[in-house]
């Protein structure tokens, strides 16, 4: 009887890329092949590539050393946003023998045929015109929550971002195809599913082919609340320009959709989002948070900011900061720029030195600290109830309230993936909350 070949994986990058990999997983195991993990020895090593920073790029490689390492005879396969944007250049990275594009990568066990190592990595990469069709995805048994993708690809001209480049137009998942996705996911004892796609407040263009919106992204979260099964459903990050009043207002009041906004800012300084072709200006956004805070005073808003934009200067800067300073918020996601070939920004004027970009991140990241702490302090002695997760980190089991507080409390097996029901009690040291058990039930 033939041995099966073993296959691992590793993700860079988003949830979206999280969940296209455990779909492109089970394409393997639907081939015949077992899933070990990353650390384990394989027959083939497939990673899954990001190309949003620099760093991601640099990560590529060290985790192609490491597959290496643990067998130097593996096959190692790239895909992904920087495997479809510079496919030679991962080709030329030592150990690599497959890359696959946009429209390739959900293929993969087709281009499989031979394991034998290569000299240089085989290359098969669409046009990016040609990334017009959607293949739904979502990730499962990885976790307590499932990443489901909505939509795919971006119409959007931000002058920093590749996105567009690396995964095509703004598509979007049939919506008979995500309730039955929900579904499945919900009936693996799952408690928790998380919305992600690149431009998921885009939802419905595309959905049948063609560039209008069949559906909107509100009646998606209203057919998505009204299935069966699921006990938490999450937004990921999603446009201010596209977050309309109606869906706050139905989050709100929804059975399922948690607290919980992730909202791209990129800048407070208009003059720099003018600069970056968003597609709002930051009252936009004042009046998004606002709303948010009138219909749920307790929900947690995290926000996505870029430091060292071309032609940001102090003054810009310290606008950004003193906005978010002032802003009802919770937490910062900081990027520090980063040049991207085939972008606009990358030939404007007025760049920032390296060192002030850092000195820059480093401001902003201890305003996060400052915003969770606060966000955190006004939750202390509130009810709320925790999604435990599966990981005993140095004896402590962690989870997350439906309004995104992070909670410990000593590690116990029976808590893995159940929702209790807790009283918040006192911030600890590592920034996580301690908690009380309201059903002493679940206490042992």
């Amino acid at each position: 009887m033939e041995n099966r070949k073993k296959v691992a994986f590793y993700t860079l990058g988003c949830k979206l890329n999280f969940s296209e990999t455990s779909t492109i997983a089970r394409n393997f195991n639907d081939e015949g092949f077992d899933r070990v993990d990353f650390e384990e020895i394989a027959d083939i090593y497939v990673i899954n590539t990001c190309s949003v920073t620099e760093n991601a790029d640099k990560q590529f490689k060290q985790v192609v050393r490491k597959a290496m390492k643990l067998n130097e005879k593996a096959f190692v396969a790239a895909v992904g946003c920087y495997a479809q944007l510079k496919p030679e250049e991962l080709a030329a990275v030592d150990g690599v023998d497959l890359v696959l594009g946009a429209t390739e990568k959900f293929k993969i066990t087709d281009y499989i045929h031979d394991l034998s190592k290569n000299d240089m990595g085989e290359v098969h990469s669409c046009e990016i015109a040609e990334a017009d069709f959607y293949v739904g995805s979502y990730s499962i048994g990885d976790r307590t929550r499932a990443f489901l993708k909505v939509q795919d690809g971006c119409d959007y001209k931000c002058t920093y971002c590749t996105i567009p480049l690396a995964r095509g137009i703004s598509r979007s998942d049939a919506l008979e195809n995500v309730l039955k996705n929900a579904k499945e996911i919900s009936a693996q004892n799952i408690r928790e599913i998380v919305l992600t796609g690149v431009n998921i407040g885009d939802y419905g263009k595309g959905e049948f082919g063609n560039k209008k919106h069949e559906h909107t992204f509100l009646d998606l979260v209203q057919a998505l609340d009204k299935v069966e099964g699921i006990e938490r459903l999450r937004i990921s990050s999603i446009e201010p320009n596209l977050l309309k009043n109606e869906t706050i207002e139905f989050v709100s009041k929804s059975r399922t959709f948690v607290p919980h906004f992730h909202i791209p800012l990129q800048s407070g300084s208009n003059d720099i989002l003018k600069l970056m072709k968003r597609r709002y200006l930051r009252e936009v956004y004042i009046d998004r948070v606002n709303k948010i805070r009138e219909v749920m005073p307790h929900a947690c808003i995290g926000v996505d900011v870029i430091v060292g934009f071309p032609g940001e200067t102090d003054e810009h800067f310290l606008e950004t900061y003193h906005f978010l300073n002032d802003l009802d918020i919770s937490y910062l996601h900081v990027f520090t720029y980063s040049e991207r070939d085939n972008t606009e920004a990358v030939d404007m004027e007025g760049v920032v030195p390296s060192n002030v970009r850092a000195k820059r991140s480093k401001m902003l990241r201890g305003l996060s600290v400052k915003k969770r702490r606060a966000f955190y302090e006004s939750q202390l002695g509130t009810n709320r109830t925790v999604l435990f997760e599966g990981e005993n980190k140095e004896g402590y089991i962690h989870g997350f309230t439906e309004n995104y507080v992070k909670v410990k409390t000593p590690w116990n097996p029976e808590l893995v993936n159940t929702l209790q029901e807790i009283n918040l009690t006192k911030i600890d040291e590592d920034g996580s909350v301690r908690l009380e058990f309201l059903n002493k039930l679940a206490e042992v």
